[in-house]
């Protein structure tokens, strides 16, 4: 049966789910396979990708989940060497349900003779058993490889640069052609403009719908200024919660009301 998810009411005014962390996981990952993949497409034209997600990361956090973050993009550090001998050795623990493995330039070195490394990304979960939810992030293309035809949703990433924008869309493009991926959850770091992200999540909405058929179902902008410990917004609760159910599962009423409206007002 589908995981129920609280209403957004209830992390509204109490700023954590009713439920107490344990059975929060027990019910989270009820269902099947315990571990959940979040993948995040880099964007080479985003400052501020490690704070958004270092906040994706506190939200699931919130939601009682271990995160292993897997950062192979083009910005993260290099892999230690020890990730080609031991991954368990590799993962570095950042405190009780975080953690982070350096993997840049290690899928392209995980590559078989059909330009596929899910057996690079399957060998990460396994090394990893006490993670719940697997938060990648790598460059889109890298990602097609590293996928396969996995049921996720990918998150977008953007700033209020244009470029970026045109980049999340590039990548959006490249998934839903490549990988079949049809809907998106869009993270926007900005400064105290939450008019002009909201206008950057239509665009992509209305771009995304029009030419690719796709959707945009979860966009949440931060502000990179606050700390990255503060708690979850509303809005980024619910992203996070709607990453851990299964993708093929109904709506639960828990998701984003449709863009153009100002759904986090109380936020900014």
């Amino acid at each position: 049966m589908p995981v129920q998810i609280p209403s957004v009411d209830e992390w509204s005014s109490t700023g954590h789910g009713p439920m107490d962390q344990a059975e929060g996981l027990r019910r989270l990952f009820a269902s099947g396979r315990r571990q959940r993949l979040v993948p995040v497409a880099f964007n080479a034209h985003v400052d501020c990708t490690p704070i958004l997600l270092e906040r994706l990361a506190g939200a699931l956090h919130e939601l009682g989940a271990h995160t292993l973050v897997v950062d192979a993009a083009d910005s993260a550090p290099r892999a230690n060497a020890m990730a080609e001998i031991d991954l368990t050795a590799a993962i570095e623990s950042l405190g009780e349900r975080m953690s982070y493995l350096a993997a840049r330039g290690l899928p392209l070195r995980h590559v078989n003779t059909r330009g596929s490394c899910e057996a690079w990304l399957s060998a990460v979960e396994t090394a990893a058993p006490q993670a719940d939810v697997i938060l990648l992030h790598a460059n889109p293309r890298d990602l097609v490889r590293l996928l396969g035809r996995r049921e996720v949703r990918p998150v977008l990433v953007t700033s209020l640069d244009p470029a970026s924008l045109t980049d999340a869309y590039t990548s959006m493009k490249l998934l839903a052609q490549r990988s079949n991926l049809m809907t998106f959850d869009l993270l926007t770091g900005m400064a105290g403009a939450p008019k002009a992200a909201q206008r950057i999540a239509e665009r992509l909405a209305s771009c995304a719908d029009s030419f690719l058929g796709a959707v945009v179902r979860e966009a949440v902008w931060l502000d990179k200024r606050d700390p990255a410990d503060s708690p979850a917004t509303p809005a980024l609760a619910r992203l996070a919660a709607n990453q851990l159910l299964d993708p093929e599962a109904p709506d639960t009423g828990f998701g984003l009301a449709p863009l153009g409206v100002a759904h986090d007002q109380h936020a900014y």
